[in-house]
Order: C-alpha cells, then sequence, then structure tokens
C-alpha cells in the first residue's frame, strides 16, 4: 500500500491573507481600522481550511464592508515572513470602483465590533495611517492597476467567478 509522506499529509502551518483594493469615485482607497492591529489596512482576512481563496475575500469583504464584490483579479501577491505569525502570503484582489449605491452601502453598514473604521484614504496619506509594510502593499496593488497588470484568480485551470 503506498502512503503519502508525512510533509504531504501535514504541511507546514501558513497563512493565507486575502484582502481587496477598492475605490470610490474620488479615487479613494477604502481601508479599514481594526482592534487587533495598528493602522489602517485593506479590507479582508484570512480563508477557512479548504475554503476558496475568492470566496473568502468576499466573506471578509461583506462581513466588514457589506458590499458582494466578484473578486477573480489578483493585483499583488506579498509573501510574510515568520514573525509573530506563521510564515504567510497575502492576495491583493480588484475590488473596483464603487458607484454611489455601493458607496452608500458602506456608509450604512455596521460592522462586527473588531472592526473601528472604515475610512475612505487618498494616496498622499497613506503612510500617515498605515503601518509600512501595508503601506507598500496597497501602493504596489494601485501601481499594478495603473498599468493594467492583473493576475486572473484561476480554480483547477479555470478563471474564478
Amino acid at each position: 500500500m503506498f502512503t503519502l509522506p508525512s510533509l504531504l499529509t501535514d504541511p507546514p502551518g501558513r497563512r493565507l491573507g486575502h484582502q481587496a483594493l477598492i475605490l470610490n469615485r474620488d479615487g479613494a482607497v477604502l481601508l479599514i481600522g481594526t482592534t487587533y492591529k495598528e493602522g489602517l489596512l485593506l479590507p479582508g482576512g484570512s480563508a477557512e481550511r479548504n475554503e476558496l481563496p475568492h470566496l473568502a475575500a468576499r466573506r471578509h469583504i461583506e462581513t466588514e464592508t457589506g458590499l458582494v464584490l466578484p473578486l477573480a483579479r489578483v493585483l499583488a501577491v506579498d509573501y510574510v515572513t515568520m514573525q509573530l505569525l506563521p510564515e504567510g502570503m497575502n492576495l491583493v484582489y480588484w475590488g473596483g470602483r464603487l458607484v454611489p449605491t455601493q458607496e452608500e452601502i458602506v456608509r450604512r453598514h455596521r460592522p462586527p465590533a473588531e472592526i473601528v473604521e472604515l475610512r475612505w484614504v487618498h494616496r498622499a496619506e497613506f503612510a500617515d495611517v498605515m503601518e509600512a509594510d501595508q503601506h507598500r502593499r496597497v501602493e504596489h496593488a494601485l501601481d499594478a492597476l495603473g498599468r493594467g497588470a492583473h493576475l486572473p484568480m484561476l480554480l483547477r485551470g479555470v478563471p474564478a467567478a
């Protein structure tokens, strides 16, 4: 009987985070403030075991902002070395430029208690409100968006919907 090596059955623990770059009509980026992290962040969170990546992002975005967005394009992938948490990867999806009705959804949304702020922030203000690594991640995602560069989110070789 063939058995898989333990490395394949018990891979090392890693975090896989999913965030979204969401712009308003003025080009400001939607950021969140939390009770568990310094500075503002892109909305999003980690995937649960066997949860499809883009659906994990969609779930977190809806919980935190009230928005249901198609997240099928990845703008940036950021590897994070082990420090306080296990090593991980953060994928930044393109959430889109919102229309007035979507902006109103964000304005009226009441997120869970760990989300203490939803704020639209212009690029010139990032360094004042974000930790350096978060700031760099958003800058690179915006640069990729500006160049029209993105990676399609695929599920077994098929574009995710």
